[in-house]
């Protein structure tokens, strides 16, 4: 007869334990570390330094001694600050819709495949960015010249007397001129670049449903650019208010129309430069950072909301 035995319990071992980290690991910082710095050094330092440059004041008797918000109270009392922003706040309100309005109908005009050398076009518009903004502001100085350039050749050919184009009445809107020349291709690329990329299905539904061309822009084409139109609109507004370069180059031409603080980075470059006003100009500088990272901040956050 044939005794049964009891099972006999298997005794299984525990599972091993993963292995503990004795330490952190730094892959991930060794690949963003580069930046860090980089973006540390170039970016950040400059306006930790400028923040604090903007808190001092230096004076004939105590030398350089902390103010505090002195300087920012005193560029929000300063007329000629004020002066400034409001004269680039119309530039940017003429300027930047007229410019990104070209720059809108030649994309269009280049997308609908039915412009012939469409690619000539599109380099020969976007050629004016490559040229650096201190020969064209240059060249185009030259052509307003009334005496030597083509102003003046125009009124001697004719007999005319045409307005002068670097007078105090008529700078603002020739900087505004020099401007949208250089940047309308930049900004045709962005928005003929967003436009290649609409799914051609949509034009085939729209074509099913006998739309017009017109119809196609306004239902199709300008929704699906919503988001390079917010960017341009962007990089537009803080170009406007970093304006420097065409005010400094023309008033070498245009002394009694252009003054030193005909812009606000015009306005900082001479009181630091000119007045020996650092600590001053940091103060307004850094004011006028705010006001440009507010203003682009609300553009955005508009197109984003109409977007959604």
């Amino acid at each position: 007869m044939t005794t049964l035995q009891p099972p006999v319990a298997v005794r299984r071992s525990p599972a091993p334990s993963p292995p503990k980290r004795s330490r952190r690991s730094w892959t991930g910082w060794g690949f963003i570390g580069p930046f860090v710095l980089v973006f540390a050094l170039v970016f950040l330092a400059p306006i930790v330094y400028s923040v604090y440059l903007s808190l001092f004041r230096d004076q004939l008797i105590g030398g350089t001694t902390f103010v505090g918000l002195d300087n920012y109270e005193q560029a929000l009392k300063d007329d000629q600050f004020w002066a400034s922003l409001g004269r680039v706040s119309l530039f940017l309100a003429v300027q930047v819709p007229v410019m990104l309005g070209i720059s809108l109908l030649i994309a269009l005009a280049l997308d609908s495949g039915r412009l012939y050398g469409k690619d000539f076009f599109r380099i020969a518009i976007f050629l004016p960015y490559a040229v650096p903004a201190v020969v064209a502001t240059l060249m185009w100085g030259f052509m307003y010249g009334t005496r030597f350039g083509l102003v003046g050749d125009i009124n001697e050919a004719f007999g005319i007397t045409l307005p002068d184009p670097l007078s105090t009445d008529l700078v603002l809107a020739s900087i505004g001129n020099i401007v949208t020349w250089e940047f309308v291709g930049y900004n045709m690329l962005i928005f003929y670049a967003a436009l290649r990329v609409i799914p051609h299905s949509l034009y085939e539904a729209a074509e099913i449903d006998g739309a017009g061309q017109f119809r196609v822009i306004t239902a199709i084409k300008l929704p699906a650019i919503r988001g390079a139109l917010v960017i341009a609109t962007i990089f537009s507004i803080i170009g406007s208010f970093q304006l420097f370069n065409e005010p400094n180059i023309l008033r070498q031409l245009a002394r009694n129309a252009i003054t030193t603080d005909y812009t606000p980075n015009f306005y900082t470059y001479s009181l630091s430069f000119n007045g020996q006003q650092h600590n001053y100009s940091a103060a307004v500088a850094i004011i006028m950072g705010l006001i440009t990272m507010v203003i682009a901040y609300v553009v955005q956050l508009r197109g984003m909301r109409k977007e959604a």
